[in-house]
């Protein structure tokens, strides 16, 4: 990467960067002004309209770094190699931290968004993100039966289904605020619901 393209990837993610922050607040994106972003990321709106063309690509871009980032994180954690319920209880954290990032009004803007159908870029990534997902959990799911920790008379169906509940609760921003001192205990009480027994 040169100097050019360098400071190029710098001022994008700066922009991006300060649309996050403007849009991560309780107002969400309803409020969000070219002119607030413009002084919040310290740029021009030439700058702005030059990377991402108008607002709406870039409320979009945010969503889509945010979905990358939290997706990219789990990818990471899986190619570490450790042993599964070391794996499971980094991943929960994953999850947790990346949920502490947002507040309600972000997390709700962005459920809106991959659900309508103007936007079936993000709709697709979505779609992605919970195939990659998936194929992470069923992955990690077999690396426990191969250790001993995941009883075997549980298909991959069934503990899909479970932890998809189990996540789905969490992220209900209720509920995830209350569950942050407590990731090693839920997860504890998690691999202890579907390991064999001795």
């Amino acid at each position: 990467m040169n100097g050019f393209e360098k400071r190029t990837k710098e001022k994008k993610n700066q922009v991006l960067k300060a649309t996050f922050d403007l849009m991560n607040t309780n107002e969400g994106i309803t409020g969000l002004t070219m002119e607030e972003i413009v002084k919040k990321a310290n740029v021009s709106k030439a700058t702005i309209f030059k990377y991402f063309g108008n607002k709406e690509n870039l409320i979009h871009e945010v969503f889509k770094h945010f979905m990358n980032e939290m997706g990219n994180t789990a990818k990471e954690i899986m190619a570490e190699n450790k042993p599964f319920e070391e794996t499971l209880i980094a991943m929960s954290t994953n999850k947790i931290n990346h949920l502490k990032k947002i507040n309600k009004q972000f997390y709700l803007d962005l459920m809106k968004y991959v659900t309508e159908k103007s936007n079936s870029d993000l709709s697709s990534m979505m779609e992605q993100f919970t195939k990659e997902n998936i194929s992470i959990m069923l992955d990690l799911f077999h690396r426990g039966r191969k250790e001993g920790k995941v009883d075997l008379k549980y298909s991959d169906e069934f503990l899909l289904v479970y932890f998809e509940a189990i996540v789905e609760g969490i992220s209900s921003p209720r509920v995830y605020e209350k569950t942050l001192p407590y990731v090693s205990e839920w997860t504890e009480m998690l691999i202890k619901g579907i390991a064999p027994n001795k």
